[in-house]
């Protein structure tokens, strides 16, 4: 599937703006963890990008969120490990995360919702402006941003990455596309 056919898609279930740059700030961190891992970009940033279809149909139902998607995506088309990546995101469901895609797909989610939290907290306002230290400072602060599970973005260990490595790597990855972020 082309991106643009999916990004079509996407706003056609999608009707809340910032969940579709959300979807956009998962795809491009999923699109540099693919290259830091050599592994299929366009796969993995379609996983991203797709991760959260469902969402308005799903969202007051977390036992459907996911697995809604997935069929979704199974309608569509899309490679069987891009719909397992995405049915798996979704903790709820406590099915194993077996691929490298399923692990990144599950620990960029949230810390792609931290980084815009800390961009729009910094002076500048800016992707361009942000850097791993204020975010692992962002990171420590517990009350901030309460909705990026930390414990999900440490998963990124099952990757073998480091947490500091693994946020540079989301970091400059949703940097790549802040104008389509609008950070």
């Amino acid at each position: 599937m082309k991106r643009s056919d999916a990004l079509a898609e996407l706003k056609e279930n999608l009707s809340n703006d910032n969940l579709i740059k959300h979807c956009i700030a998962v795809e491009a961190g999923m699109e540099k963890l693919a290259e830091y891992f050599d592994k299929d970009e366009k796969k993995w940033g379609l996983a991203g990008l797709m991760h959260d279809i469902d969402y308005d149909e799903t969202k007051d139902d977390p036992e459907k969120h996911s697995l809604l998607g997935a069929e979704m995506l199974e309608d569509l088309g899309l490679e069987e490990d891009i719909i397992y990546a995405v049915k798996v995101h979704n903790e709820v469901h406590d099915l194993p995360r077996k691929s490298k895609l399923d692990k990144a797909l599950y620990a960029v989610d949230p810390l792609t919702g931290l980084i815009v939290a800390a961009t729009l907290i910094h002076p500048d306002k800016e992707l361009a402006a942000v850097d791993v230290e204020f975010v692992m400072n962002r990171f420590e602060e517990s009350s901030f941003a309460k909705g990026a599970d930390r414990d999900q973005i440490r998963a990124c260990n099952e990757l073998g990455l480091e947490l500091e490595e693994f946020i540079d790597l989301v970091l400059t990855g949703m940097q790549s596309k802040s104008d389509e972020l609008g950070l």
